[in-house]
């Protein structure tokens, strides 16, 4: 397994120092952003590490130099919008997007992408499905043809009013997952699995991982506190930051030992990156810097060496 970070929480660095900053920190390896140029809705989106809207050959080539140069390999192509929004017309760019992602993965020669299912959170599971199957089977097979793999995160993407009441994305859950490999059988379709989504919605975060072991492509290391008191408070219909935070790995409720033991006993051996969203560290390009350091330092007592 390739311990790395996700490059959102540098916006303010270009892919070459990010790069460097990762071979400096003992990082084998980046998931770096590829949103369009502009700006952000929401927190750690918008972050263009990667241009794949003007993405050739020669683009590719330049990038793989910057790779070459500081020996730190690309884990996957990140970009997470939501493709199944109530707008078509913002469904339609976000697909499209995707889809120049996917062919940037494929001349890089990464062949991984990493993103969300999405969801229109007012609409029901099963509307939302039927959405599924009118969007979803041309991105997978355009996936298909570039020989790229999609991982799919399982994070609910439930935090902001607008997201109330179901999210913005299906993919949450075990039965879930069932649900879109029996619609969408393709080997090209898999997960991005990030332990700490399962543990704010009361899951157990290592039982799917040996049901699941073909189809985990990827992996983010975040952890999660959740404030027990409070959840009592408020309960579990609140909106979820009412109770829970995202910490770094080792400062939350993740037993890291059980779960990287057991993904690694089912033969998972691709890239696990550190992906941070804990508040505490993020007023300043330092503190993000030394929350993957500390974490990174954490995550290695449980990975081989």
């Amino acid at each position: 397994m390739k311990l790395g970070f996700v490059s959102a929480i540098l916006p303010d660095l270009d892919l070459d120092h990010v790069l460097a900053f990762a071979k400096e920190a003992g990082f084998e390896t980046v998931e770096p952003m590829c949103w369009p140029v502009g700006r952000a809705e929401r927190r750690y989106a918008g972050v263009t590490h990667i241009d794949a809207s003007r993405f050739g050959r020669p683009e590719a080539d330049a990038v793989l130099a910057l790779c070459a140069r500081h020996r730190v390999s690309l884990s996957g192509l990140g970009y997470y919008p939501n493709l199944l929004a109530a707008d078509e017309g913002e469904a339609e760019v976000c697909i499209g997007h995707l889809k120049k992602v996917i062919s940037a993965a494929a001349l890089l020669g990464v062949n991984q992408v990493n993103t969300f299912v999405g969801r229109d959170p007012a609409r029901t599971p099963d509307d939302n499905w039927r959405v599924f199957d009118e969007r979803w089977p041309a991105i997978v097979r355009h996936a298909e043809a570039a020989g790229v793999r999609i991982g799919i995160e399982n994070c609910p993407m439930f935090f902001t009013k607008d997201e109330w009441p179901g999210g913005k994305n299906l993919a949450v859950s075990p039965r879930a997952w069932r649900e879109m490999f029996r619609r969408i059988p393709s080997r090209a379709l898999g997960l991005n699995y990030d332990p700490s989504h399962m543990v704010w919605q009361q899951m157990d975060p290592v039982a799917p991982l040996r049901e699941f072991a073909d189809r985990i492509f990827h992996v983010h290391a975040k952890d999660v506190k959740v404030d027990r008191a409070r959840l009592n408070d408020v309960g579990i219909l609140a909106p979820p930051l009412d109770y829970h935070s995202p910490k770094l790995p080792g400062l939350g409720d993740i037993d890291w030992g059980a779960f990287l033991c057991a993904l690694r006993d089912c033969g998972y051996d691709g890239p696990v990156c550190v992906e941070v969203e804990d508040r505490a560290y993020e007023a300043t390009r330092e503190l993000r810097q030394e929350a993957l350091l500390q974490s990174g330092r954490f995550l290695r007592n449980f990975l081989p060496a």
